[in-house]
């Protein structure tokens, strides 16, 4: 049985950069909502970065009837207890807040923070129309400093250092950051996952 095509539910330019490469390592192919001409902006109601990646992968697929893939992924900082957490596109405010003014205010909670660990975590859920639905989930465990570095990426990567590492995401590049970051971990899972799946729909 070949693999599906699968609908990436994001509008996010960003994401989609990141996603196109990672699921073309995994011989996956895809395509965007604005190349399927497909609308689905849901609420994200969930408390968790799963529950929100599957509210975004169940709509896509409905609104589509392709298997459709989401991400919820987001930064938990160990001295805001977690935060901004589920809430990281709009821990500023709504979405329409620059990163520029997102990473600032971030950096403003931590300006008499010590501790500065922290984390980007990533869920990846694909939701069929068969029914069947798969997760799986990514981290990278890094830093935050205390002035933003580097022009690549996008939200929180400039303030962040992953571990092992001297220079932030947006100092390291697509390449090696699609190596190492949370998304392209919970990619990997999702391969695994997905070869599983779509071997059970042959047997």
């Amino acid at each position: 049985m070949s693999a599906p095509v699968f609908l990436l539910a994001t509008n996010n330019a960003g994401k989609l950069a990141e996603l196109r490469p990672i699921f073309a390592s995994l011989g996956l192919e895809c395509v965007s909502m604005r190349e399927a001409g497909v609308s689905s902006d849901p609420e994200e109601t969930g408390s968790t970065f799963e529950e929100n990646a599957l509210i975004k992968a169940r709509a896509a697929m409905e609104a589509s009837g392709m298997p459709a893939a989401a991400d919820d992924s987001g930064l938990m900082v160990d001295a805001l207890d977690g935060a901004p957490g589920v809430m990281s596109a709009r821990f500023a405010g709504g979405h329409d807040v620059s990163d520029a003014d997102k990473c600032a205010f971030l950096l403003q909670k931590m300006a008499d923070k010590e501790q500065r660990s922290a984390r980007f975590v990533s869920c990846i859920a694909c939701v069929f129309p068969d029914g069947g639905e798969i997760t799986s989930r990514g981290e990278c465990e890094g830093s935050i400093i205390r002035a933003p570095r580097g022009e690549s990426g996008f939200g929180y990567d400039p303030v962040f250092v992953p571990e092992g590492f001297g220079k932030t995401f947006a100092e390291l590049g697509p390449e090696i950051k699609n190596g190492i970051s949370h998304r392209a971990r919970a990619l990997r899972a999702f391969g695994e996952e997905l070869a599983r799946y779509l071997g059970r729909q042959t047997c």
